[in-house]
């Protein structure tokens, strides 16, 4: 499972999913991933300025008879691209969680490996964890979500995550007695 997944809003829109009735709850989404403040192509660029003044400096040196001066500045430029190299492995570590009638679907990344978890949305149980991640519990099976998202934004998420559960358990309910 080599493709990435799709972006979501943090939280996103409230729509009924596809096949679903416009009376039937709402899908809900939520991401719960880093909160990076570089974009891709902004690190590249500064890294392509890095590679051309240190080389530049480098190759003058070198002309000048600092012959040793090229060769630490190749290491230090192919230092720096490979820490860049596993900072973007690991800039959109997260889950994706999504909650849709008699489901929760959990999409986690993590550097290239990516899975998929389940739910049934009846029966699943969403509490805090030790140190303020969200642990999703449905009878032996448990998962903790949310370790690369901000506190903040855990909390958000986990009160925003009980309350669709109770509106859609209260839907549910409301069905069986009519």
């Amino acid at each position: 499972m080599s493709s990435a997944l799709p972006t979501l809003a943090a939280p996103a829109g409230l729509l009924p999913s596809a096949g679903e009735s416009s009376t039937a709850a709402p899908a809900r989404n939520w991401c719960l991933q880093r909160n990076c403040s570089t974009t891709p192509s902004v690190l590249v660029s500064l890294y392509g300025v890095l590679v051309v003044v240190s080389l530049g400096i480098a190759v003058f040196f070198w002309s000048q008879g600092a012959t040793l001066v090229l060769p630490f500045a190749l290491l230090e430029v192919g230092a720096v691209g490979i820490a860049l190299v596993v900072y973007a492995r690991h800039a959109i570590d997260g889950e994706r969680l999504h909650l849709e009638p008699g489901r929760l679907v959990v999409q986690r990344r993590r550097g290239t490996h990516e899975e998929r978890f389940e739910f049934h949305a009846q029966w699943v149980r969403v509490s805090a964890a030790p140190g303020g991640a969200i642990d999703l519990h449905e009878g032996r099976r448990s998962l903790r979500v949310g370790t690369c998202a901000t506190a903040s934004r855990r909390a958000q998420a986990l009160r925003e995550i009980n309350e669709a559960l109770a509106q859609l358990r209260r839907g549910a309910a409301a069905g069986r007695e009519s």
